[in-house]
């Protein structure tokens, strides 16, 4: 009787693991893919000359990041629309904005950081941004987005 309660244990427990990275490959396939052909649209349009990362950024318009250098090794930033039209492709280049770190210390200037989240440039209506997600010291969410061009703020979403 022993055997078996421990046999059932343990083929519930594999099942369930199993079940569970099924889940999480088959959710995460969609973004694979739209990653994969923002990549591809990004290089074939000249607008990059070779990719090194990509994730998709969900502002009013959703948009896939794509990070690369163009073809006189400037690295560049194109955001490519998940509806993959090459007309409405934007791209900025990395020395023509603040850096990622300098839009952490930004916030770490203005606002009480316990955790960072993520950290993700997007395209908005008034341009590149950078998004940062973190807790504050009281454990609520918070989003803020900092101009990618000037640091400057554009829009925070405090204590969610």
């Amino acid at each position: 009787m022993k055997n078996w309660i421990i046999f059932i244990s343990v083929f519930i427990l594999s099942l369930s693991l199993v079940i569970s990275v099924l889940v999480i490959w088959k959710a995460d396939a969609p973004f694979n893919k739209i990653e994969k052909q923002a990549e591809e649209l990004a290089i074939s349009s000249g607008s990059l000359a070779e990719v090194s990362e990509s994730y998709v950024y969900n502002g009013n318009k959703p948009y896939v990041t794509v990070f690369g250098v163009d073809e006189n090794g400037k690295e560049k930033a194109v955001f490519v629309p998940t509806s993959l039209e090459e007309n409405l492709i934007e791209e900025v280049f990395m020395q023509n904005g603040i850096t990622e770190e300098q839009a952490l210390s930004v916030l770490n200037n203005e606002e009480e950081v316990k955790e960072i989240l993520h950290t993700k440039l997007g395209f908005e209506d008034v341009g590149p941004v950078w998004e940062i997600t973190y807790k504050n010291g009281s454990e609520k969410l918070n989003y803020v987005y900092i101009l990618f061009e000037d640091g400057q703020w554009w829009k925070r979403i405090l204590n969610l």
